[in-house]
């Protein structure tokens, strides 16, 4: 039935086609001297074939992006895996079993980082490996076979951040790959167009570019959900300076929230300095809880301001701040979330900051309490 609706129709717009398909179907059985159904069988058949169509929800463009939103819910990074220069050179492989503890821990959705960089051509077309192609399908596939929704995005794409003049030709050509490769992937994958942009990809620029990005998406997927998050490594202080277009409105936003870094990131080798944070705590005090909540607040001002759903695409802490504190710290930000409906993925599955064990193949089940436990209010 690909043939009878234009693509990227939903909602209302399938209503409408339908009916007018069906009025046109009725009048041509009417006129026709030979067929060999009676109209009766034929409005039974277009009626089956049709069905989807009909219970197909009818939201308005803003509330169709806000429930597909709301489908993300609660979701979970896989960090270090594809996002590695190699699988596996960051000590992560993915495995089957990963989806399937993922959903059984009640997630809905996973976010896959993906360099897709390292795995194509420097000239045009820039052609992506086949066989790299086939694993991020398997890990797609793995994803949405549960039931679950499957987020892949542009990651470690350092060039970009560091010359997007030269490199936006490539970027532009890696997303029409992307994109013709799952055009006809169901409507639960979703796309995010470049992750943390930072460095040469100021504001201004990034307003510039993103939008070229997000037409080689729309060439072949033009009501696919597609993410986009603010420059400054998706800042939420940044998001005034994110706009959207306004005729567009299958996107979600998003932001990342690692504050404050002395605490999330104290001893990550790859931040200079952050040896001297060592130790730093979240105590969950008044004060602390009063900055993250000012921070999320300031959040959905700007999603209330510009009709758009939030997603926070990470937060998470790395392995050596002490577990209560990170517990604390966690849940305190799912809570913020989700009192502002807000979607989310923690970062990340089972590396640095993770909240699953690799070793043990077992989730480290305070933080998954501080994840799955707070969206039934738990409090501290």
């Amino acid at each position: 039935m690909s043939g009878i609706f234009p693509s990227g129709l939903s909602g209302a717009n399938v209503h409408a086609h339908f009916i007018h398909f069906c009025k046109r179907l009725t009048t041509a059985i009417r006129r026709s001297a030979f067929h060999p159904w009676s109209t009766g069988a034929t409005t039974a058949i277009v009626m089956v074939a049709f069905l989807p169509a009909i219970n197909t929800p009818v939201f308005s463009a803003e509330d169709e992006a806000r429930h597909y939103n709301r489908l993300l819910g609660r979701g979970i990074n896989l960090g270090s895996a594809l996002e590695a220069p190699q699988e596996g050179a960051w000590g992560i492989t993915l495995k089957s079993r990963y989806f399937r503890d993922i959903k059984n821990a009640g997630f809905n959705s996973v976010r896959i980082p993906i360099s897709w960089s390292t795995h194509a051509g420097t000239q045009p077309p820039y052609a992506i490996e086949p066989m790299f192609f086939g694993r991020v399908d398997w890990a797609v596939n793995q994803t949405l076979s549960r039931g679950l929704v499957a987020v892949i995005n542009v990651h470690h794409y350092a060039e970009m951040n560091r010359d997007p003049v030269a490199h936006l030709p490539r970027l532009v050509g890696m997303w029409k790959q992307i994109a013709q490769h799952y055009r006809g992937y169901p409507d639960r994958l979703y796309f995010e167009l470049l992750n943390e942009p930072v460095r040469q990809l100021t504001d201004d620029r990034w307003q510039g570019v993103f939008p070229e990005l997000l037409h080689a998406v729309r060439e072949t997927n033009p009501a696919r959900m597609v993410i986009v998050g603010p420059a400054n490594g998706n800042d939420l202080r940044h998001l005034d300076k994110l706009y959207l277009p306004e005729e567009d409105r299958h996107l979600i936003a998003t932001f990342h929230y690692y504050s404050p870094p002395q605490f999330t990131h104290q001893g990550a080798g790859w931040i200079p300095g952050s040896d001297a944070w060592k130790g730093t705590t979240w105590t969950g005090s008044a004060q602390e809880r009063d900055v993250m909540a000012r921070d999320f607040d300031d959040a959905a001002a700007w999603a209330a301001k510009n009709g758009r759903p939030l997603y926070v695409g990470e937060f998470g802490s790395y392995e050596e701040a002490d577990m209560a504190s990170r517990v604390r710290w966690t849940r305190a930000a799912v809570n913020e979330a989700q009192k502002h409906r807000f979607s989310w993925a923690y970062w990340e599955f089972c590396a640095t900051f993770g909240a699953y064990d690799p070793i043990a193949l077992a989730w480290r089940e305070p933080l998954l309490q501080s994840l799955i436990g707070s969206g039934n209010g738990n409090k501290d």
